[in-house]
């Protein structure tokens, strides 16, 4: 296994972050320091990080509904509620890119960095569901059409989205990008302001009757589906 991957799968860091860890001869094997990414490795090999033991570590996904409140970091240094703390688990676990503290719904938690890196770039496609509550209300016929070809934010022109009007003012919105606050902005930019939004989907997985504030560990079957919907 590479050296890279290595890493990722012990849980230390996504692929990219590992190789710059590695580029910056941070990272050593059987003592020696290495800034090669596709150096060799396996289960005999003594890998280190500033020093420290790295070792594989069974990798674990789970699905969490996130509260209002409650930011998607695996630490806060102002003391707010973290994700990671609905969680029961001995991993080390990251969030699968971010949600609003204001945004509830749908967010996954796991110790494989590569599998994150998949899930979360935009090259890979995969769809994240929203259910927005917007007002004024209803949503006219063509905020929705200028939603669905890609509205101008300030960074930039946003990708095409699949969007439908569930009841006046509730509007399902599926995309496979990430930025900042995107569908609050997106909604803002043909004139209504999200009132409530949750996340209800992430690729082929949704909340169903998982309770708000719980947390569950995926199954061996999910997270299969989860890899095939990030292979792109």
């Amino acid at each position: 296994m590479r050296l890279a991957k290595y890493l990722a799968h012990a849980g230390v860091a996504s692929r990219r972050a590992a190789e710059r860890l590695i580029a910056a001869g941070r990272v050593s094997v059987d003592g020696e320091v290495v800034t090669h990414p596709a150096r060799d490795v396996d289960d005999s090999s003594r890998v280190a990080v500033d020093g420290s033991p790295v070792a594989l570590e069974a990798r674990e996904v789970w699905m969490v509904n996130k509260p209002p409140g409650v930011v998607s970091t695996a630490r806060d240094t102002h003391g707010r509620p973290i994700v990671t703390s609905l969680v029961r688990s001995e991993r080390r676990l990251y969030p699968v890119g971010r949600l609003d503290a204001d945004t509830t719904g749908l967010i996954l938690l796991t110790n494989d960095g590569e599998l994150a890196n998949r899930l979360t770039h935009p090259r890979y496609g995969v769809e994240k569901t929203y259910r927005a509550r917007v007002a004024p209300a209803p949503v006219p016929e063509r905020a929705l059409r200028a939603l669905r070809e890609g509205v101008e934010l300030d960074d930039g022109r946003t990708s095409p989205a699949r969007v439908r009007q569930l009841e006046p003012g509730v509007l399902e919105l599926r995309i496979a990008e990430g930025r900042k606050r995107q569908v609050r902005r997106m909604c803002e930019a043909v004139g209504h302001r999200v009132v409530e939004l949750e996340r209800v989907a992430f690729g082929p997985l949704r909340l169903d009757g998982l309770g708000r504030g719980r947390a569950r560990r995926l199954t061996s079957a999910e997270v299969e589906r989860l890899r095939k919907a990030a292979r792109g």
